[in-house]
């Protein structure tokens, strides 16, 4: 670390696991302690929180250096992609005009049980009425706000450490 202001990539990949955790935190309290239900559009941005909070504890483990944090970091990156598109489409539903918003679908557990995986994620993904619903604001930001803001972050440290320079 001479002569560079950059934090060493394990401080780097643990600050974003960190991260997660407090993303994920904050949204089982909102689920469990306030009693927000998650729309499946929630439940997908979860599943991306929780497969980059995955690598990147995964890569605080390791401690890589040179190809394999660019690996950590891709791979994070992806995910942060991922559920960024989500959120953003999830902020585009909640956008949507109260005659225009989608009918409300069948739940997330029911198209599981019956549907084949591609089926319930390409109708997840189009949206129904309850993901347009907002409930909840904080700081003028819905959950899906909040979400991409979080994806930003994540994404942001995932650059750092894919842009930081070679020292392997």
């Amino acid at each position: 670390m001479q002569g560079s202001l950059l934090p060493s990539p394990r401080a780097v990949f643990a600050l974003g696991f960190l991260g997660c955790l407090a993303a994920m935190g904050g949204a089982l309290y909102l689920q469990h302690v306030v009693g927000l239900e998650p729309c499946p559009l929630c439940i997908f941005q979860r599943v991306a929180v929780i497969a980059a909070a995955v690598v990147l504890l995964i890569a605080t483990l390791h401690g890589p250096r040179g190809a394999g944090m660019r690996v950590y970091a891709g791979l994070t990156l992806l995910a942060c992609l991922a559920g960024a598109g989500i959120a953003i489409r999830h902020l585009w539903l909640q956008s949507l005009p109260a005659d225009q918003v989608p009918t409300c679908g069948p739940g997330l557990d029911y198209m599981l049980d019956v549907f084949p995986l591609k089926e319930v994620l390409a109708e997840v993904l189009s949206g129904s009425g309850e993901c347009a619903e907002v409930s909840w604001r904080f700081l003028g930001l819905t959950l899906p706000g909040w979400s991409l803001v979080v994806f930003a972050g994540l994404g942001a440290l995932s650059l750092v450490q894919l842009l930081r320079p070679r020292r392997d």
